[in-house]
């Protein structure tokens, strides 16, 4: 059978850094997991925003 213990992929929260800077209403965010033991520093990729219209950094919060 297989080892039955604590998981290293947790959920995290992707929100857009350039709406904020820009102003624009609403909050453009993702949720996704990583895997905490591989990926210690903060989860950083390129995602739709649908607020701007256009592809954006997501930035891990929290």
């Amino acid at each position: 059978m297989a080892k039955k213990g604590k998981g290293n992929r947790v959920q995290v929260i992707l929100e857009c850094t350039e709406q904020k800077a820009s102003g624009v209403p609403g909050i453009s965010r993702y949720i996704t997991t990583k895997n905490k033991k591989n990926t210690t520093e903060k989860l950083e990729l390129k995602k739709y925003n649908p607020y701007l219209r256009k592809v954006t950094v997501h930035r891990e919060i929290k």
